[in-house]
């Protein structure tokens, strides 16, 4: 009789035909060029990648959580994703490499799979601390016995702010893909009509464009928060029934997601008119949001230009309004996972903007409710920075001269 514990703990799933990948093996082999001159610096025998965001980056590969581990190990000559047998044969279809399945008879399966593939002889393996749990860690470490793990999230970080040539036409995309979004956002306000049907509307014209371009991409996360009256007053704040009413503040927020790769458009606007008080604050974020494109040039700190937009904002007494910083990196991130902290707008950030950054202008205040003006106040722009100079890759218009919405747009 066949027990549990005699049913495999990994198997392999070639399971049907290689998808076509969202980039070329030149793009990817460069990418992992990149890792492995840094595993040599580092005197690393090998690299496991944990985050969403990495194993992406290196195997253009997004993998589903939902309560499992999944891994990619770089070695020297040869990387291998790890992933959970629920998916099958997904994640052999779509790595660039090669694929290891951990099974669900046996606990802890996926750290014999790390076991397996990592190199027997390994003394040095870079994993990512900033997404490694202490559980994770102490398991990864009895599974590597004698094998120091180094921390490589920062580094790995760094090389995933410049872009290539292939993410910036990805990047370009996305960024058309969310002025068509936010046409259909405009489109479908009137009054009376709730929150979620107008993200709706957004959504299905993005997904629909993503579809028509990348008809070999899984279509997946691309999203809308579409944000009325009080619940713009945070700039993550989820849909709801709200229904548009006259005179409301509203926040257009369009995310097309392409194979991992995010991009935004956030837009300010008035259903039907705009009241005194609110076109002030509108019209002075109009004001800061200006002039942080304008400093958006190669050779900028991004502290500097967090510095210069605050003077703004504290020469209308406004600076204690201000909520966030004024803008982040772009590329594989998402309201999930991913975050290339090194390259945002904030007073603590020291980096100097570079050829084959991407970074957003996205200035946002929000006056509390109950004073006259209330609401959240955001706008958001796309900036490529160049050798010279940065390219604004948004084109949906911004300010009281365009978005004071009518039935229908």
């Amino acid at each position: 009789m066949t027990t549990q514990m005699d049913r495999p703990s990994l198997i392999k799933l070639p399971n049907g035909e290689r998808a076509i990948p969202t980039f070329t093996p030149a793009e990817m082999d460069r990418r992992l060029k990149g890792l492995r001159n840094l595993m040599s610096e580092l005197s690393l025998d090998a690299s496991l990648f944990t985050s969403f965001h990495n194993i992406n980056y290196y195997a253009d590969y997004l993998y589903c959580y939902f309560g499992r581990n999944y891994g990619l190990v770089v070695t020297p000559g040869e990387q291998v994703s790890i992933s959970a047998n629920i998916d099958y044969g997904l994640a052999h279809r779509r790595t660039y490499g090669s694929n290891i399945v951990y099974t669900d008879w046996q606990r802890d399966n996926y750290f014999k799979a790390v076991r397996e593939v990592v190199p027997r002889n390994a003394k040095r393996v870079g994993i990512e601390f900033d997404h490694v749990s202490l559980t994770i860690r102490a398991k990864l470490q009895a599974a590597l016995p004698g094998v120091e793990l180094v921390d490589i999230a920062p580094q790995t970080m760094m090389l995933r702010m410049f872009k290539s040539e292939e993410e910036m036409g990805i990047i370009r995309s996305g960024a058309r893909t969310a002025d068509i979004g936010g046409a259909a956002v405009a489109a479908a306000v009137e009054e009376n009509i709730p929150e979620y049907e107008v993200a709706l509307a957004g959504t299905r014209a993005m997904v629909r464009e993503i579809a028509r371009e990348y008809p070999n991409a899984e279509l997946q996360d691309t999203w809308v928060w579409f944000q009325s009256g009080i619940n713009t007053d945070g700039a993550h704040n989820a849909v709801t029934s709200r229904r548009v009413q006259k005179g409301d503040i509203l926040s257009l927020n369009c995310f097309p997601m392409i194979s991992g790769y995010y991009t935004a458009l956030e837009r300010t606007m008035f259903f039907d008119h705009v009241d005194e008080a609110s076109l002030r604050y509108w019209e002075i974020n109009v004001e800061v949001h200006r002039r942080g494109s304008e400093l958006i040039v190669p050779g900028a700190r991004c502290m500097d230009i967090a510095n210069e937009l605050n003077e703004i904002y504290r020469s209308h007494g406004l600076l204690e309004n201000r909520t966030f910083g004024y803008g982040h990196s772009f590329g594989v991130l998402s309201h999930y996972y991913g975050r290339e902290a090194g390259l945002e707008l904030r007073e603590d950030i020291e980096t100097v903007l570079q050829e084959g950054m991407v970074v957003s202008m996205e200035p946002m205040i929000t006056i509390p409710e109950g004073k006259p003006g209330a609401g959240g106040y955001r706008e958001h722009d796309i900036f490529l920075v160049g050798a010279k100079t940065a390219e604004n890759i948004t084109k949906f218009p911004f300010g009281p001269e365009h978005n004071i919405i009518k039935n229908g747009g």
